[in-house]
């Protein structure tokens, strides 16, 4: 007998879409591995290797057995190096019993706002915004509300452009600095204002900090919230991990802080989804935190240099603005005086220039296209070649 399946799914978890990011990067390695001279400036991750020391680490880790669980919220060593790591260098007083180490920033931001908001709630999220913050959201039951910015406020949002999103559903405030897509960097006086805006309003605030050893400008020094007050500090969640200044971004690894009741209610969810961290990535994590940092400031500068090329050669393009980011690896040219949408503007790009690039519209942002400088310098000024002649095409 047969009998048609009848397929119902979550509301939340069973309506999200895959990542454009992830399956743009992997089209464009596909049409590569066909042998296509394709090129593409999609990738969110470093293109340099991990550094030996921490690769070591956890080589050494497994040689020793250390395959088993460990747990739930991370390896206590590693927690107590965290908690004085974002002591000592992000000004936030915090303790082991404070951080649960998790399966890469994504789940960290995941697992914050799983616990923090549910059905009903709105999520207040500074557009340009990462794409799958939306989908965070969604997945807990809330609301995402774009909050648009503008390049000449460095795509940060201001405590007015927030107060008029503000209703009595208002959960949380989601912040990114250095922020994807955009590469723009929170000052310390904005971060107190929303700080203080929070406080007054009765929000939480989830701070994403994955990019805070990218940044280029002494003026734009990275500054966590969280270090901003005790009140803020209060209901701040601080999220950072491994992936981007560590070049670790496989390896799956990443943290968050937060008050003692909120981290209880974190661990007990995460004890549930993935039951622990990976155990040998744990010592390579720690390696990370307590070796030399030589390799990080070397490939900070190495993005810096790129920054001024792509950002040069972006001028140099006729209907082409963007803003100098200020950190991360992303630039965010606004390309809307050509006339297309985004997504057509990229799929045009990648089938007449073998070029590919990510879309603006999944970041809130359709008149936009992101491009990642996380590449050598002849692979950016090829691919700023290829844009500039589809631009040239386009008039």
């Amino acid at each position: 007998m047969n009998k048609s399946v009848s397929y119902r799914f979550s509301p939340g978890l069973g309506s999200l879409q895959e990542s454009l990011t992830l399956g743009l990067t992997q089209k464009a390695k596909a049409l590569a591995a066909q042998g296509v001279d394709v090129l593409s400036l999609c990738a969110g991750e470093p293109d340099c290797d991990t550094p030996a020391h921490i690769k070591q680490a956890a080589v050494e880790a497994l040689a020793a057995g250390d395959t088993k669980y460990t747990p739930s919220s991370g390896r206590p060593d590693l927690r107590a190096a965290i908690a004085d790591k974002l002591t000592r260098e992000n000004g936030m007083p915090c303790q082991a019993g404070q951080i649960v180490v998790s399966p890469g920033a994504k789940f960290s931001c995941f697992l914050a706002i799983a616990v923090l908001c549910q059905e009903g709630d709105e999520v207040l999220l500074p557009s340009p915004y990462w794409l799958s913050y939306p989908e965070m959201a969604r997945a807990a039951g809330a609301t995402p509300v774009a909050v648009e910015t503008k390049p000449e406020n460095a795509f940060c949002a201001t405590v007015e452009c927030l107060e008029r999103h503000l209703t009595k559903r208002t959960r949380m405030i989601v912040l990114n600095t250095p922020s994807n897509p955009t590469g723009g960097v929170y000052s310390k006086p904005q971060l107190q204002a929303i700080g203080e805006f929070a406080v007054e309003h009765d929000l939480w605030i989830l701070a994403d900090e994955i990019y805070e050893k990218l940044t280029y400008d002494p003026a734009r020094p990275h500054v966590s919230i969280a270090s901003l007050d005790p009140a803020i500090a209060e209901r701040t969640v601080t999220v950072n991990g491994f992936s981007k200044a560590y070049a670790m971004t496989g390896w799956r690894l990443g943290y968050l802080s937060a008050p003692l009741p909120v981290v209880e209610r974190i661990g007990a969810l995460q004890s549930h989804t993935t039951s622990n961290p990976t155990s040998f990535a744990q010592a390579g994590a720690l390696a990370a935190l307590q070796g030399t940092q030589e390799p990080v400031e070397e490939m900070r500068q190495a993005f810096r240099q790129r920054r001024e090329r792509i950002a040069a050669l972006l001028e140099a393009i006729p209907g082409i603005s963007a803003h100098k980011p200020e950190g991360a690896f992303y630039i965010f040219p606004d390309i809307s005086s050509f006339g297309l949408d985004s997504m057509t503007f990229a799929d045009r790009l990648l089938a007449e220039e073998k070029l590919s690039v990510v879309p603006g519209m999944p970041f809130g942002a359709d008149g936009f296209i992101r491009l990642s400088y996380a590449y050598d310098l002849a692979t950016i000024e090829r691919s700023l070649e290829r844009l500039a002649a589809f631009c040239g095409k386009l008039g």
